[in-house]
């Protein structure tokens, strides 16, 4: 197995050299937002990057994992967002739009932080690197698990396609998986990498396990409380028929709408 600190080192730099090179096409389109679509990316590199240390099945496995969920939220990222301009959460991080504020902010305040919180979720495939396999049905709870949150994420993001598609649509999305969760695709991205975590971090022992547990509670964090949800939150109810739907629906973890 390789020694921790050459995995950890070689995920850093993989890290570094996609937020890197998403930094150069920023500068080039005028927008940090294409960060989001370069975050699965830069992922999957990690991954290859500890699958050619270790040479594992488990770590193999791990990238058609990561490759799945990357590939699939990469493309509906770039469909979603090239037509658009700056996303709004970055000219609040930013103070501004990028052509004005510069790169040197951007980097700083983007690109870094990226490239960092990648490293840092990337925790569970590099445990699977450098300790090897120990519990292997571990791994396949871990792959179910992963499985549930892909469904959430490709069933929630075609309702909410569907939903914006129709012209007879009301104020607010509550069909399908949009009635028991307000955030639907979220909570699936979050099911995703806990299910990295017991395939790639568990799978490998316990203290392995508990160093990579790090991962998927930033991820739920970030999704729930900082990127994700509640920003998102502070926006939709304004929308009319948002603070109701909120009031009988679960805000993350899927539950039965409570009766009005």
């Amino acid at each position: 197995m390789p020694d921790v600190l050459v995995v950890a080192g070689l995920s850093l730099a993989a890290a570094a050299l996609v937020m890197t090179l998403t930094a150069v096409v920023a500068a080039r389109a005028g927008r940090v937002s294409v960060v989001d679509t370069a975050w699965g990316i830069a992922l999957l590199v990690v991954a290859l990057v500890c699958a050619l240390s270790s040479g594992t099945w488990q770590s193999w496995l791990l990238v058609a994992l990561v490759g799945v969920w990357a590939g699939r939220l990469s493309s509906h990222i770039f469909t979603r967002s090239r037509s658009h301009g700056e996303d709004p959460r970055y000219l609040a991080v930013l103070g501004g739009p990028l052509p004005e504020v510069g790169m040197g902010v951007a980097v700083r305040r983007v690109f870094l932080v990226q490239g960092a919180a990648v490293w840092l979720v990337s925790l569970p495939l590099q445990a699977a690197a450098v300790a090897g396999l120990s519990w292997s049905w571990v791994v396949w709870v871990g792959v179910a698990v992963w499985l549930l949150g892909v469904v959430f994420e490709t069933v929630g993001d075609a309702q909410l396609a569907a939903y914006k598609r129709d012209p007879d649509r009301g104020p607010v999305l509550n069909r399908g998986l949009w009635s028991w969760s307000r955030h639907p695709n979220y909570f699936g991205d979050a099911c995703v990498w806990w299910g990295i975590w017991l395939a790639g971090g568990l799978a490998s022992g316990w203290l392995p396990g508990l160093v990579a547990l790090l991962a998927p509670v930033a991820m739920t964090v970030w999704l729930v409380w900082i990127t994700g949800a509640r920003l998102l939150e502070r926006t939709m109810m304004q929308r009319p028929g948002y603070p109701e739907y909120a009031a009988r629906t679960s805000m993350f973890v899927p539950l039965p709408p409570k009766r009005s």
